[in-house]
């Protein structure tokens, strides 16, 4: 099926949420409403470094999203890319949703000469770490959060 990637849209409130609740419970996770709420606000204004992407169906269904966070690094002149979000519909997952949205982040990436661009993920995210492993290398870090 042809998808298209794109930056969000103030259209795509309604099924961003979905797609981002559904995200959230994957994680087994909790984020407040406002914390929701003012997410999708910086990812509209594209705000405190943030950017998101849909992707898109031929019919104009959002089947997936990405979050991410271009921030200052002490080890560089340039911004890292921190994809801090990358969710596809359950539906529609192995059709390179995943991997176009991973493309479109790299490209933003590019384009702003990030000179890193990074993700985490759970280590048995299984399904993700198969597309991971074929489109970046494993960091030999341990991601440490208090």
């Amino acid at each position: 099926m042809p998808i298209t990637v794109r930056p969000i849209q103030s259209a795509d409130k309604a099924r961003w949420l979905d797609l981002f609740s559904q995200y959230i419970t994957f994680y087994q996770a909790t984020v407040p409403a406002d914390v929701i709420e003012l997410t999708w606000q910086r990812l509209i204004g594209q705000s405190d470094g943030m950017i998101g992407f849909s992707a898109v169906d031929e019919n104009g269904e959002i089947l997936g999203l990405a979050t991410a966070i271009f921030h200052r690094s002490t080890w560089s002149a340039t911004t890292y890319c921190y994809l801090e979000d990358l969710f596809v519909d359950s539906e529609v997952r192995g059709g390179g949703i995943g991997r176009a949205l991973i493309e479109a982040v790299s490209a933003e990436a590019g384009r702003r000469a990030a000179s890193r661009t990074y993700w985490a993920t759970a280590a048995s995210n299984d399904t993700a770490r198969h597309l991971y492993d074929r489109v970046a290398h494993l960091s030999p870090f341990v991601l440490y959060q208090r």
